[in-house]
């Protein structure tokens, strides 16, 4: 029996970076994704390691395997998702062309807007349609199993399925849109080599933005902002249509504001974390405290990188943004969805990954307690669900 046609079959949703491992567990059932486990590891606080440290492969493999064992996960065929820092995207406009000459066109256009050494990177392309009110739309989304599976050349996880291909080939001589995704040779080849010393298949790579959208916006079509607020890094894109049009990251993450609050009260990192959690980022019944002043200190950058990303994405003739939804560990602060909302007069979400699987209702307090943390990894397990 094919394994992608099979009912039965369950996928590993599987995000990880050099401070935690989260595994999702997903079960297609009718085409619409169940929950069959879940399991987490988080490092130390005080951990710093270097991301090319062989070290950290060899243990995010060996973490990887435990948290699977011990959570009595069944499935061992993964998707896993490049950092949402290391990965370019962006829309590019090609002339009215041939089949035989895309795949040139895109290279020859990707040399002007990627910033590294093109011999350095691997390149994925889809070719963007116009939908309703003349946005664009993705179109011929390969079926499961096709282009988005790795295979014996790592690169052709990049490659662009010959369905695209012939869609191109149909389009009118006018301009075709292309919405162009470039990341790094070595980190592809670094992730690859982590899951084939797991064990497990791993089926595509694929980037945050894309499992972002499958688990908070579905087929919401409006203009969307999501804020990942990570351990070290806070990732937002703009969102229209399931299309990233936007892509930005700063160096400002929970362990920013951890370390802060740590340095102003002189305490350790693990107190700070919990305090930060206590309090939020405004003071409780009006008291007067020092971590939030810290805390809104410290995400300051991260509401000014906000304005700055909705001012681009209007200059390039777009809709207003109509919403902002947070997600990741940090936005579990207190009050964050409210002070956010106070500082750009705009509406602004805490995000719910569940709100499309279906799960036991007894595990509903658990799931929306760590919801957040784990957004990619439910969006990495729906991939394949449809």
């Amino acid at each position: 029996m094919s394994l992608f046609s099979s009912s039965s079959q369950s996928y590993l949703g599987i995000d990880f970076d050099l401070h935690s491992v989260k595994i999702v567990e997903l079960k297609n059932e009718k085409g619409r994704p169940r929950l069959i486990n879940y399991g987490y590891y988080d490092h130390d606080l005080e951990r710093k390691v270097a991301e090319k440290d062989e070290n950290v492969a060899k243990e995010t493999t060996a973490i990887i395997r435990e948290v699977h064992k011990k959570a009595g996960m069944v499935s061992k065929v993964a998707i896993s998702a490049l950092p949402a820092y290391s990965v370019f995207s962006s829309v590019i406009t090609l002339p009215g062309i041939s089949k035989k000459d895309l795949a040139n066109a895109v290279k020859w256009e990707a040399k002007k807007v990627v910033p590294l050494p093109l011999e350095e990177m691997i390149l994925h392309w889809d070719i963007l349609a116009e939908g309703e009110n003349g946005t664009d739309k993705l179109v011929g989304k390969p079926e499961p199993g096709e282009s988005s599976a790795i295979t014996k050349k790592p690169e052709d996880n990049f490659s662009q399925s010959s369905k695209i291909a012939q869609i191109s080939q149909k389009k009118d001589a006018g301009q075709i849109r292309v919405l162009l995704t470039a990341a790094p040779k070595d980190l592809v080849h670094r992730y690859i080599e982590i899951f084939k010393n797991t064990g497990f298949s791993l089926i595509s790579l694929d980037t945050e933005s894309f499992a972002l959208i499958r688990s908070l916006i579905g087929n919401d079509s409006s203009t969307v902002m999501v804020v990942d607020l990570d351990y070290s890094v806070t990732s937002i894109s703009v969102i229209q249509n399931k299309i990233p049009y936007l892509n930005r990251s700063i160096n400002v993450g929970g362990i920013t504001i951890t370390r802060a609050i740590a340095t102003s009260l002189n305490i350790s990192l693990k107190r700070a974390e919990q305090f930060k959690y206590d309090i939020g980022v405004m003071p409780q019944n009006g008291s007067e405290s020092e971590i939030p002043k810290t805390i809104e200190s410290v995400i300051s950058p991260i509401i000014d990188e906000i304005k700055y990303s909705a001012n681009i994405f209007r200059t390039q003739g777009k809709e207003n943004i109509d919403k902002i939804i947070l997600t990741g560990g940090s936005s579990l602060l207190p009050n964050l969805p409210q002070y956010i909302s106070k500082m750009l007069n705009m509406r602004v979400y805490l995000g719910d990954p569940w709100a499309r699987i279906i799960y036991p209702e007894e595990l509903r307090p658990a799931l929306q307690e760590l919801g957040p943390r784990f957004s990619v990894a439910i969006g990495l397990a729906m991939k394949e669900i449809r």
